[in-house]
């Protein structure tokens, strides 16, 4: 695919067509990944997005529970006081 090289202010810039970014769920920010003879962009990501909800619902669920004790028997707590 050949895309122009545009003029923008003092700058230059690409355009990328509706359906791309739609394709690629491109929303305010992409990152550029830097190769050797390639420069690749690809949508930023938000690996932690919606987790608030997700956790949410799992509260409501009952399904929060903990997996480990969070002090285990025979753990010494002096040591750290």
């Amino acid at each position: 695919m050949d895309i122009s090289v545009i003029p923008i202010g003092n700058s230059k810039g690409i355009r990328l067509s509706k359906t791309l970014i739609e394709k690629y769920n491109i929303t305010d920010k992409v990152e550029l990944l830097l190769e050797k003879d390639y420069i690749i962009i690809k949508p930023k990501s938000q690996p932690r997005k919606n987790w608030d909800k997700a956790f949410q619902k799992m509260h409501e669920n009952g399904d929060d529970e903990l997996l480990v004790n969070d002090v285990f028997e025979d753990e010494n707590l002096e040591e750290w006081s």
